[in-house]
C-alpha cells in the first residue's frame, strides 16, 4: 500500500490496520507477508514466499460412496524470513481450524490461496509447524493444455495427480516444483479398498467402523505436483529388484493381462537405468495401472508413476526414467520442463537402441526427414517451438518438449561422443539429484562437464526460433 494513502483513511481505518500488524502480545510486528505465488513464468500464484516445506504429514479419511475427503495436513517449515502471514495454496475444500506452533491461528481464503496470520510473529530461520483441519468434496480441474489433473473421481475410487498445479485440490501446501520436501501420508478408506501412495508402504491395519488405515512414507525429498494417492479395489503385487529396490504395483481388475509383460521388465528397466544414469534415487519403485480413460494421460508420480489403463513397454521406461530426471533433479520452474521430458524421451531412445529397435541416430535423422516408419511422432510439430523456451502455460507438455528435447541431447551426444555425453547424464542426475535445476544450471553444467563449447547446440536447438536443420 502507498503509505500517502494513509491520510486519507479515516481514524477506525487507521486502527483496524494497525490493529492487524500487530501480535498477540500487542507488540509490533516485526515480520512481512511471505509473497502469495513465485512468480513462476507460466504458473505466477504457483507456491509462495517466505518459508520452505521440510515436511508433509496428510491424515486423509475419504469414502467413494460420498466422495468427502476429510484431511489435517501437518506442515513442518522453515521460515526465510520474518513472517507476519504466510500463504498456502488450496482449491475447493473448506478449511476448518489452523493452529501455527500449537496456537490457533487467523485465516482467510482469497481464490486457492489461504492466508494464515499467526499469533506471534515467525523469526527468519524458525522451523514452525502449521496443522490444518479441512474436508469437503474435493473437485479435478482443467489444465491450460485441457487436460484434467487434481482429485479425479473414478467409477470405483479416485485418483489423485498434480502436474503442474493439481495437488493444492487435495491438501493444502507451498505448490510449486522448487520446493520439494519429506512426506507421510496416511489414507482412511472403506474396508475393501487399497489405497496407494507414495514411497514404502509402512503399515496396513483395520480400523473402527469397517475402514482400512494405509500408512504410506517417503523419506526423499518430493516435489508436491508428484505426490499421489489412489484409491480403488486393485491387485497388489509386491517384489525386489536384483539391487534391492522394493516394488509395489496395484493393477485395476480387467486390466492385468495387459499390464503383465511390461511390468515385468520393471526390475531390468530400473537396473539398465542404474547403469546409465547412476544408482536409482530412491528406495521403492512401482506402478499403479488405473481403469482405462481415467486419465488421458500418464504420470511419473514419485516412486508409482500412474498409467491410464495397461501401458506399453516404452511408456513404463519413460516414466521410470523421470525418476532420475524430473522427479530427484527436478525442475527450478514449469519453463524447465524439457528437462524432464526431453531427457525421458531420450532415455526411450537409449533403451530401444539397446534392445533391438532404432538407434537414437536414427530416430533423430527419422525427426529430421519426417520419417513416421522409424518413429510414429516423427511428422510431430516437434518444431513449433524452441523447448526451452514454451510460447505459455498451455504449451509446457506440447510435443518440442519432450522430441526435440530429446534432439538437444543426441545433438551434444553428436557434438562430444558417447564416452562424455553418457558421463554428463550421470554426472548430472549425481551432482543434482534430489534438488532442483533450471536450463541455464544444465547449459552451464554440460560445457563445463564435457569441455566442449555447445553454444551452437543452444542458440540453434534449444532456443531457436526456426526448424532446426
Amino acid at each position: 500500500m502507498d503509505l500517502r494513502a494513509l491520510s486519507r483513511l479515516a481514524a477506525p481505518a487507521v486502527a483496524a490496520l494497525l490493529a492487524l500488524t500487530t501480535g498477540c502480545t500487542g507488540s509490533t510486528v516485526q515480520g512481512r507477508p511471505g509473497a502469495s505465488g513465485l512468480r513462476d513464468p507460466y504458473f505466477p500464484k504457483a507456491g509462495n514466499g517466505g518459508y520452505q516445506v521440510e515436511h508433509y504429514g496428510l491424515d486423509l479419511e475419504y469414502d467413494p460412496a460420498d466422495g468427502v475427503l476429510k484431511g489435517t495436513a501437518v506442515l513442518t517449515s522453515r521460515a526465510e524470513q520474518g513472517l507476519s502471514s504466510f500463504n498456502l495454496d488450496l482449491s475447493g475444500l473448506h478449511v476448518e481450524r489452523v493452529t501455527v506452533q500449537g496456537e490457533p491461528a487467523r485465516f482467510n481464503r482469497t481464490g486457492n490461496e489461504l492466508t494464515v496470520r499467526p499469533a506471534d510473529d515467525l523469526k527468519k530461520g524458525e522451523v514452525f509447524r502449521t496443522e490444518v483441519e479441512y474436508g469437503g468434496r474435493p473437485r479435478a480441474f482443467e489444465d491450460p493444455d485441457g487436460s484434467r489433473e487434481g482429485w479425479i473421481t473414478t467409477e470405483r475410487g479416485a485418483v489423485a495427480v498434480g502436474e503442474p498445479v493439481g495437488s493444492m485440490t487435495w491438501f493444502p501446501g507451498n505448490h510449486h516444483p522448487s520446493d520439494k520436501a519429506s512426506y507421510d501420508i496416511t489414507l482412511t478408506v472403506p474396508k475393501g479398498y487399497e489405497a496407494v501412495s507414495n514411497g514404502e508402504l509402512r503399515s496396513r491395519g483395520e480400523r473402527p467402523g469397517g475402514r482400512t488405515e494405509f500408512v504410506w512414507h517417503s523419506p526423499e525429498p518430493m516435489a508436491s505436483y508428484l505426490a499421489t494417492a489412489v484409491i480403488g479395489p486393485y491387485g497388489v503385487s509386491t517384489g525386489r529388484t536384483p539391487s534391492g529396490v522394493s516394488l509395489y504395483t496395484a493393477v485395476s481388475p480387467g486390466e492385468e493381462a495387459g499390464s503383465a509383460d511390461a511390468l515385468a521388465r520393471m526390475p531390468e528397466m530400473l537396473e539398465w537405468g542404474a547403469g546409465r544414469f547412476g544408482p536409482y534415487p530412491f528406495g521403492t519403485a512401482g506402478a499403479v495401472v488405473l481403469p482405462p480413460r481415467t486419465l488421458g494421460y500418464a504420470l511419473e508420480t514419485q516412486t508409482k508413476p500412474v498409467y491410464p489403463g495397461a501401458p506399453a513397454e516404452e511408456l513404463v521406461l519413460h516414466e521410470l526414467a523421470h525418476q532420475w530426471f524430473g522427479n530427484s533433479v527436478s525442475p527450478k520452474t514449469w519453463k524447465d520442463m524439457w528437462l524432464n521430458e526431453g531427457f525421458a524421451t531420450y532415455a526411450e531412445w537409449l533403451w530401444a537402441e539397446e534392445h533391438g529397435g532404432p538407434t537414437a541416430e536414427e530416430r533423430f535423422r527419422a525427426f529430421l526427414a519426417g520419417d513416421t516408419d522409424v518413429d510414429g511422432a516423427a511428422d510431430s510439430d516437434w518444431d513449433a517451438f524452441p523447448p526451452a523456451a514454451p510460447p505459455g502455460p498451455d504449451h509446457i507438455s506440447g510435443n518440442p518438449v519432450y522430441y526435440r528435447g530429446a534432439m538437444v541431447l543426441h545433438r551434444i551426444r553428436q557434438e562430444v561422443g558417447d564416452a562424455k555425453f553418457f558421463a554428463l547424464l550421470r554426472g548430472w542426475a549425481a551432482d543434482h539429484r534430489h534438488g532442483n535445476a533450471s536450463t541455464a544450471d544444465f547449459t552451464a553444467y554440460a560445457q563445463e562437464k564435457t569441455g566442449h563449447d555447445l553454444k551452437k547446440v543452444w542458440d540453434v536447438w534449444l532456443y531457436g526460433e526456426k526448424r532446426p536443420a
